[in-house]
């Protein structure tokens, strides 16, 4: 499975991004120009046509690197409609803007050529203002592009494509060679018919959607532990490809062979180059994916709108008898138009961040009205992780466990809440949580607890996480994958479930040997501690010994076992005496323990941070003996009046709480549940409550009025522990966080 589209290569070829929407504008406004035409066109006409080529070989790179993916690659062409269904919505956006323009210009006038046919070509390749040919060439160019490349190998894609670029170029920058020629001449003023330039989405752009993805086949390769270039050895291809590119473009100026000057032979070897730099390089500046993210969306803009600035920028420095510095001096004039290209595009930004926020608000008010719903009170996670933290010895850290999506409270948003804390330790499950976690920007250490299979070595060093070391034999798999890798050693004290024997010493110390793993922290996990039974106190101490004398051989044998770290919530709460170096809070965190009923050592103001709740949908009057719901399970014997609530077993509502006395508060009174739970609904009996009625909210968790049901009551109705009724909470539940008790 391909794990992510965006790490740290996104963040790389993001702010780039950025950058090459600068070249642009730089190719429309000559900034040299006023000082030396020589210099502009080194500027212009050869380092910044990097900048189209390199927005072409990024979009390849990530739609290629999803189509890699088994499971997209079983979609077929749906990956690339919603490329070409957003690219034309954008287009679209374009074109209207640039309606005024084209008015002013007399675009739709007979005198300009305007006809219906006319129309078409700009709309297909040549775009309806001069720089909107982009947007069709992407649409046209990719699709080119994946069609070769789900009917051809990767090397007949890039064959395929390159032959389409050497036609492209006769009709550019090598257009002196086809002018020479008579036969070739008409060949290509027919095509010159058709569209205004050679650098189109035929001929120009499925090249570097190929590169794009050539580099996403490398990438891949690379993930599963092939070798690749190295960046000192792309950045010498970058070097060699460029001083190469400078002497071609400066040859052809002398022959004065361009058409057009977009197409070189060394541009495409530059471009890949580049990219690959970025791909694998460092994130020097530390930029984050959010951060990532605004620059992909500002260049996007600032390549839309600068046409439209530029000339706002002429108009007013004419108006104001201005033109002398911003127009006829044109570094002037180029500084002045990015500027407010950024300026600009940076409002629009800021303007769909808004609406998208407004939207998301909507969206769960939508959803707040017409389904079900869970409210997590982030003031409680602060208020329980200050409880914890003050039974525990001051040095302590804490290791949040947030697996089972934070025990259905939202992973994402609790791990960012709880970072921002000034928790910088994270525990999941597995490889996927813990990657979904990176994706949204949480930083810090993220440690694996479970199994992940050594072949994902390569996403565990991508995503810079930490991988819990099973066994010694699996410790030698990962080492053998050849990445470095970060590794906590769990100990087995008794658990008898994950981990290397307490009292195998040959095989825990060889954990501590292995080449490629670099040991960060040793832990165990006590298989009792939540029960008070003097029996099971004898066999915590025991465990706690057991784990006490492996952490001595283990530092008497040379090694450093790293962070330290045995007690979960329960342990925290039974044992906070010991005295290690972490300790690991799950279900505490969130207010809860796994039965209420449990006797605890230490004295805890725990607040449950959830409440679930649901809308009444439907409302209805049934008379006696008549059957309700699946199987006729609920026959009422007097007329009844049933309420109809939106929630059920698909959301994670045991099915079983029916035949268990289970209710519902409703306008502060419990409503009964009838019936058997469905998958997406519930019934309740109301007769006995008044002016219930459709949008009426139910609660399942939670408190309304002096009522008050408990994810534990809940849970011992089941028969079961609070820990599985959370954490199976499905994802149609849209979780609201608050700030508020």
């Amino acid at each position: 499975m391909i794990a992510s589209q965006r790490g740290r290569a996104g963040v790389n070829i993001d702010g780039f991004k950025l950058v090459a929407a600068l070249l642009v504008i730089a190719v429309h406004t000559g900034p040299l120009m006023t000082y030396s035409p020589q210099a502009d066109f080194l500027l212009t006409g050869i380092i910044a046509r990097l900048a189209v080529p390199f927005f072409f070989i990024a979009s390849g790179y990530f739609l290629f690197r999803k189509a890699m993916n088994d499971y997209v690659s079983s979609l077929g062409w749906k990956p690339l409609h919603r490329f070409a269904f957003k690219t034309a919505k954008l287009y679209g956006i374009a074109i209207v803007i640039y309606i005024p323009l084209n008015l002013y210009t007399g675009y739709f006038t007979a005198a300009e050529g305007f006809s219906p046919g006319g129309l078409v070509r700009d709309l297909v390749f040549n775009g309806t203002f001069y720089h909107l040919w982009y947007l069709p060439a992407s649409i046209l160019g990719m699709y080119i592009a994946y069609a070769l490349y789900r009917s051809l190998s990767l090397k007949a894609t890039l064959t395929a494509a390159s032959l389409l670029y050497m036609v492209g170029l006769f009709g550019d920058s090598y257009y002196g060679l086809t002018a020479s020629n008579d036969t070739l001449s008409g060949v290509y003023d027919g095509m010159f018919a058709v569209f205004d330039y050679t650098r189109n989405g035929v001929f120009f752009t499925p090249l570097y959607f190929a590169l794009g993805a050539l580099a996403a086949h490398q990438a891949v390769r690379h993930a599963d532990g092939g070798r690749g270039l190295s960046f000192k050895a792309n950045f010498a291809g970058f070097a060699v490809s460029m001083a190469l590119l400078f002497a071609e473009g400066m040859t052809l100026r002398g022959l004065e062979w361009p058409r057009h000057d977009s197409m070189y032979l060394l541009l495409a070897p530059s471009v890949y180059f580049l990219f690959q730099c970025l791909l694998i390089g460092k994130n020097r500046l530390g930029i984050s994916k959010s951060a990532g993210l605004y620059m992909r969306q500002l260049s996007a803009w600032i390549y839309i709108l600068h046409p439209a600035l530029i000339v706002a920028v002429r108009f007013a420095a004419k108006a104001t008898g201005l033109a002398d510095v911003f127009v006829a001096n044109s570094l002037v004039h180029y500084l002045a138009v990015s500027v407010l290209s950024v300026a600009v595009s940076m409002l629009v930004v800021y303007a769909g961040a808004r609406r998208r926020r407004r939207d998301a608000v909507n969206h769960e008010v939508h959803a707040v009205k017409h389904r079900a719903w869970a409210e997590i009170s982030l003031t409680n996670v602060r208020h329980n992780l200050s409880e914890l933290k003050r039974v525990l010895p001051g040095s302590y850290a804490v290791i949040a466990v947030v697996k089972a999506n934070a025990y259905g409270h939202g992973s994402v948003r609790v791990s960012q809440h709880l970072s921002a804390l000034g928790v910088k330790q994270f525990a999941v499950a597995d490889i996927e949580e813990a990657i979904a976690l990176r994706n949204q920007g949480v930083r810090g250490d993220i440690l694996i607890l479970g199994y992940t299979s050594p072949s994902r070595a390569g996403d565990l060093k991508r995503f810079k996480l930490t991988q819990t070391l099973v066994s010694a034999e699996y410790g030698r798999q990962l080492d053998a994958c050849g990445k470095r890798l970060r590794v906590h050693v769990k100990i087995d004290t008794g658990m008898n479930r994950l981990g290397v024997l307490h009292d195998d010493m040959d095989r825990l110390l060889d954990c501590y040997k292995l080449e490629r793993l670099t040991v960060t922290g040793t832990f165990s996990h006590l298989s009792v501690s939540d029960s008070r039974k003097p029996e099971h106190i004898t066999f915590t101490h025991k465990q706690l010994q057991r784990f006490d004398h492996a952490l001595a051989v283990i530092r008497a044998a040379g090694f450093d076992p790293g962070v330290v770290h045995m007690q979960s919530s329960y342990g925290i709460l039974n044992y906070p005496y010991r005295e290690y170096d972490a300790a690991r809070p799950g279900i505490a965190l969130y207010g809860v323990m796994s039965n209420e009923d449990d006797a605890l050592r230490s004295q805890v103001d725990l607040r449950p941070a959830l409440s679930l709740k649901a809308t009444v949908t439907q409302v209805k009057a049934v008379e006696a003996y008549s059957p309700v719901g699946y199987g006729h399970s609920y026959v009422p014997e007097r007329d009844v009046r049933i309420a109809t609530i939106s929630i059920g077993y698909a959301d994670g509502i045991p099915r079983e709480l029916s035949v268990h006395g289970g209710y519902v508060l409703i306008h502060g009174q419990r409503a009964p549940i009838k019936g058997i739970i469905c998958m997406d609904q519930m019934i309740v009996d109301v007769t006995h409550i008044k002016d219930v009625q459709q949008g009426d909210t139910a609660t399942i968790i939670g408190q309304d009025g002096s009522e008050l049901i408990t994810a534990g009551q809940l849970a011992k109705r089941c028969g079961t522990l609070t820990n599985e009724i959370l954490s199976r909470l499905g994802s149609r539940i849209v979780r609201v966080y608050t700030q508020g008790g």
